[in-house]
C-alpha cells in the first residue's frame, strides 16, 4: 500500500503518489511569465524558491475557471524539476494498493496524450492516476485534448 494525494479537477478525482509531493498550499495567484504556454499560470515563491504553476484544467484542454477558497497548488518534485499544479480541490490522502492499478482504456489514453497512467477503483469512486513525468514536461508540440465530444468527428482532409 502506498500513500497518494487525491485532488479534484473539473469534478474528476485524480491521485498522485505522495512520494512526489513536497507540499500543498492555498492558491492566491501567480506572477505571469510572458511567452509561457497557456497552461502555465506563472510562478510563485515558496520557501525562497521560484516555482512554475501549471493549471491542470488548461493542461487537460479544459476551460479555466476563477480560483475559489478550495483552489490549491500541489508542489511536486520529480528528479530535479519542481512544479506546482493548480487544482480545484485537494484535501485527502489515501492508501492505494499498486496491485489494484488498472490500465487506462485505449481511447482515453490516446485522447489524454498519456497524462493519465492508470485507474484505481475505491468503493464507488474512480481515481485517475496522474502521469507526473509526462504532465510536467515543458516541450510539447501540441496541446492535450479533453475526451471527444459528440460532434468531434475525425475525418480525413479533402485534397484541394
Amino acid at each position: 500500500m502506498k500513500l497518494h494525494v487525491v485532488f479534484v479537477v473539473a469534478g474528476v478525482e485524480y491521485a498522485l503518489p505522495i512520494t512526489f509531493v513536497l507540499q500543498m498550499e492555498s492558491f492566491t495567484g501567480a506572477t505571469p511569465v510572458p511567452g509561457a504556454p497557456p497552461y502555465v499560470l506563472g510562478v510563485v515563491t515558496l520557501r525562497g524558491r521560484v516555482i512554475p504553476v501549471l493549471d491542470l484544467r488548461r493542461r487537460f484542454g479544459l476551460p479555466a475557471v476563477a480560483p475559489t477558497l478550495d483552489t490549491r497548488i500541489i508542489v511536486t518534485q520529480i528528479g530535479s524539476r519542481v512544479v506546482a499544479f493548480c487544482v480545484d480541490r485537494a484535501r485527502e490522502v489515501i492508501l492505494l494498493d499498486p496491485e489494484r492499478l488498472q490500465p487506462v482504456p485505449e481511447l482515453v489514453s490516446e485522447r489524454t496524450v498519456g497524462l493519465v497512467s492508470g485507474t484505481y477503483t475505491v468503493g464507488q469512486r474512480l481515481l485517475l492516476l496522474l502521469d507526473l513525468p509526462r504532465i510536467s514536461e515543458s516541450d510539447h508540440d501540441h496541446e492535450p485534448h479533453a475526451l471527444p465530444s459528440d460532434d468531434d468527428h475525425r475525418r480525413p482532409a479533402l485534397p484541394g
